[in-house]
């Protein structure tokens, strides 16, 4: 083994009190995953740096989120500290030289780092239910919804794309329910209900065009070194539904797209899950066998997972489980439920013999933790006291000049800078309404130009008196109509006329076979 295949942690603790043995992570066993956990203040943000740059160093492109801005740093030269000196003496670092690391700020609102955008369709109904915190019926519609759009062939890019879609759904609830179910307008509503909530919070920033390329997290400098890219999330955590979810989705399509590698030397992407409790938080039962799938079958892919929270309660014991390399910062047992994460830790590492792990954890200082990991034909060490080295890279947050003098020089300047609004379901479906109306409107004006013409067509007749109305026009009179009389007549009326005709025909018949009946006799 040599310094090329691992990256140097820190320095183990003796019972002496001399840090002497160095502790290293194997290259060849970093895709097996991770875990850092500890209480604020602790020490894990450090300890993420120095993993980060080690990562580097040895050629594989890191992503990971600086949730408070500190990691910013990283692109910067180290400054010589009392402190960090003295650690770096504690440990015998020598020499202990600073480093500036190749770093490509991202932030999904564009603010402090290039945009990250993904559309609709990329995301997927699953993910984005879990964004909205939707229903199970909501979510079937959702899904119903998707379903129609692959089969009308309507892109789903963007908010105001599925928001049509949305109405294009409800408008059509009867025909779709006969084929797929039920959709139901209050469904429909309630999701465009929470679409509005997500925009104003941001989320339309995320969803559109031109949507990240997976190969543009993963490149390496001309020396060799990985890229580190870091996202802005201070302001991304005041919603941490769409931080974790946003997680999510790079880790899907980094497992949906990359090929399978086996177990390479060493990874391809390391990528760093800060406040990871925030992906488990409420999360219904398949998201979390979605996230243990990916965290099971992406090692294959050289992918190797680290996730980075305070307590390890946070994460489901099924993931728990895949994550082979443990850095453990102190953690506080006043409660209960503290009590029970501290025997947690402890339980998971290998024991070692010189140590309690469950007292050790309460009385770890700063930048110290438990180190274990996998050793050669992945056996897990055994756990070790460590004192965690200090950074190359400036410990502490850069300037605004310094961030935007970095992301101009940075390798994807100007290509996701602006957005891109092309073609999609909104605009087709804004077509469809309109193409609709104009027909409709053909119509209407067809039928009421042939009601015209088919009363042109017709006269009435000519009595010789009055106007005159020809197959064209009708003259116009300025004489004064003539007053018809009313032929009706009351039903009494009526009455009488038929007794007086009845009697008339029969007196008529009677005199007539009189006079005939004369007639002939006189012959």
């Amino acid at each position: 083994m040599t310094a090329d295949d691992t990256i140097f942690l820190g320095a183990s603790r003796h019972p002496d009190d001399s840090y002497q043995q160095a502790e290293r992570l194997l290259l060849k066993y970093a895709n097996r995953h991770g875990l850092v956990t500890g209480a604020t203040g602790t020490g894990k943000t450090v300890t993420l740096q120095i993993l980060a740059e080690g990562f580097s160093n040895a050629g594989v492109p890191v992503f990971c989120a600086d949730v408070k801005g500190d990691l910013s740093g990283i692109a910067m030269m180290g400054e010589e500290k009392g402190f960090l000196t003295k650690r770096a003496d504690a440990i015998k670092l020598d020499p202990y030289e600073f480093q500036e690391f190749p770093v490509i700020f991202w932030d999904l609102f564009g603010k402090k780092g290039h945009p990250i955008r993904t559309t609709i369709s990329e995301m997927g109904p699953l993910l984005l239910s879990r964004l909205m915190n939707l229903s199970d019926a909501q979510e079937g519609v959702l899904n119903i919804a998707f379903r129609i759009a692959d089969e009308e062939g309507l892109l789903l890019l963007d908010m105001k794309d599925l928001q049509a879609l949305l109405v294009h759904v409800a408008d059509r609830a009867d025909e779709i329910g006969t084929r797929y179910g039920n959709v139901s307008k209050q469904s429909v509503g309630a999701i465009q209900r929470t679409l509005l909530v997500l925009e104003q919070q941001g989320a339309n920033y995320f969803f559109g065009e031109p949507a990240l390329e997976i190969g543009d997290i993963m490149r390496t400098t001309r020396d060799g070194r990985g890229a580190i890219n870091v996202l802005a999330a201070d302001k991304l955590m005041m919603n941490p539904r769409l931080y974790a979810t946003f997680l999510l989705w790079l880790l899907s399509e980094l497992f949906e797209e990359l090929p399978e590698v086996g177990d390479p030397d060493r990874p391809r992407l390391v990528f760093f899950f800060d406040e990871a409790h925030l992906l488990f938080d409420d999360a219904p039962k398949v998201l979390v066998e979605r996230v243990e799938q990916v965290v099971r079958l992406i090692r294959s892919k050289g992918v190797g997972v680290y996730f980075v929270t305070q307590n390890p309660l946070d994460v489901p014991e099924t993931v728990l489980s895949q994550l082979g390399n443990r850095v453990q910062h102190a953690l506080r047992a006043y409660t209960p439920r503290e009590q029970k994460a501290v025997k947690t830790a402890a339980d998971t590492f290998r024991p070692n013999p010189e140590f309690d792990c469950f007292e050790a954890i309460t009385q770890l200082g700063v930048g110290e933790a438990l180190v274990s990991t996998l050793e050669s034909k992945g056996v897990p060490s055994i756990v070790q006291r460590t004192l965690i080295r200090p950074p190359a890279s400036r410990l502490g947050p850069i300037t605004d000049a310094e961030r935007d003098k970095l992301m101009k020089a940075s390798p994807v300047f100007g290509q996701y800078d602006e957005s891109i609004d092309r073609e999609s379901a909104f605009e087709m479906l804004q077509k469809k309404a309109e193409e609709k109306a104009k027909a409709e409107a053909s119509a209407q004006e067809a039928e009421e130009a042939g009601d015209g013409e088919g009363r042109t067509r017709w006269s009435l007749p000519d009595f010789g008196d009055g106007a005159k109305t020809t197959t064209t026009t009708r003259r116009k009179t300025t004489t004064t109509p003539r007053r018809r009389t009313s032929n009706r007549q009351s039903v009494t009326e009526a009455a009488i006329k038929s007794v007086v005709r009845s009697v008339g025909t029969s007196l008529g018949r009677a005199l007539v076979r009189g006079i005939l009946g004369s007639l002939k006799k006189g012959r």
